[in-house]
């Protein structure tokens, strides 16, 4: 692929490539259905929660400027916000998220920062496991102080908690097997590799090229214990962006007449993660059944009370990470192969 070299170019590819996925969203939810939900909501609502949104989605920025910080020069702090925008696009249409946005994100980081591509998935999967274990951590720990007296709860805490054990357990194992894992990796991926690049290089990548880019994969990753500091700005951007979105919900509960208060809130925020495992672009439906009746069980609400804020916050933020992210995704490096 060779991307548009003019940058006016690129805005309208950008533009219309996020019009048309913005159009297809409101095509699944019915623009009729999406205006009659916002207009359920005071104006003055809907203007700070699309406040927090943007907010929210510029806060990723900080993740993204720490964890690749190492390679190369690393990005400053405009291409910080684009990569972070650009991820949230890829992210929403993706159908399985991060899983399957940073692997394509990882090709255009090892463009702008001269690396390699094995490099910029290694630091990019660090920052996504600590981004994770963080809001993780923060959520189990205000569910067993906030919710645990609450019987209808007591499966919220049980699910973040065994989220959390889970997510620790499984980077205790990838790290204790790598070598295993590499081994295994190489033996699986060399045909491919050798195959795939010989449609477009002179000298195809033979194992040897596969062992050296899991190597410097691994590398990078472990690399991570000599920089704590730039840990716990991933870690801080994760919470901030947790509490963002926390207040986004809580301002729109806020809108409707619906005072909850605002921890509870801000423990929930990771759970419908999980609907990522369904293979729809921005989990449409499945996330927002999950955060809706969570936040009926967490707050203590009737479900009516919850759906209609929940989905006024991802008609809002949904659109933005669609056209502002297309906009992001056309300026970036990389498109030629």
């Amino acid at each position: 692929m060779t991307a548009p070299r003019r940058p006016v170019v690129r805005f309208v590819l950008g533009a219309t490539l996020g019009s048309v996925a913005l159009a297809g969203y409101l095509a699944v939810v019915g623009s009729d259905a999406v205006l009659a939900r916002a207009s359920a909501i005071a104006p003055w609502a809907v203007a700070a929660v699309a406040a927090l949104v943007v907010a929210e989605g510029l806060a990723d920025a900080v993740g993204v400027w720490a964890s690749i910080r190492p390679l190369g020069d690393g990005l400053s702090g405009g291409q910080s916000v684009q990569f972070a925008l650009a991820g949230d696009f890829f992210d929403t249409l993706s159908p399985a998220g991060p899983v399957s946005s940073e692997p394509i994100m990882a090709r255009f980081i090892g463009v702008t920062t001269d690396t390699s591509y094995s490099e910029a998935l290694g630091v990019r999967g660090v920052a996504k496991y600590v981004k994770s274990g963080t809001q993780l951590l923060v959520s189990t720990t205000l569910a067993l102080l906030l919710l645990v007296g609450t019987p209808d709860a007591r499966v919220v805490v049980t699910v973040l908690g065994a989220a959390l054990v889970g997510l620790l357990a499984v980077g205790a194992a990838l790290l204790w097997s790598r070598d295993r894992l590499s081994r295994a990796l190489v033996a699986l991926l060399a045909p491919v590799v050798g195959f795939v690049s010989a449609r477009y290089r002179e000298d195809p990548h033979d194992r040897s090229a596969v062992a050296a880019a899991l190597d410097r994969f691994w590398t990078r990753i472990v690399r991570f214990r000599d920089r704590p500091g730039l840990l716990a700005l991933i870690a801080a951007g994760g919470v901030l962006e947790q509490f963002l979105t926390a207040a986004a919900i809580w301002l729109a509960l806020s809108g409707t007449g619906t005072v909850v208060p605002l921890l509870p809130i801000v423990a929930l925020v990771p759970l419908p993660q999980a609907a990522s495992a369904v293979p729809i672009p921005a989990s449409l439906g499945a996330y927002d059944v999950l955060l809706s009746g969570g936040l009926a069980i967490v707050v203590g609400v009737p479900a009516a009370a919850t759906a209609a804020p929940v989905l006024v916050v991802r008609a809002l933020s949904i659109p933005f990470a669609l056209s502002v992210g297309g906009v992001a995704v056309a300026f970036l490096r990389g498109w030629r192969l």
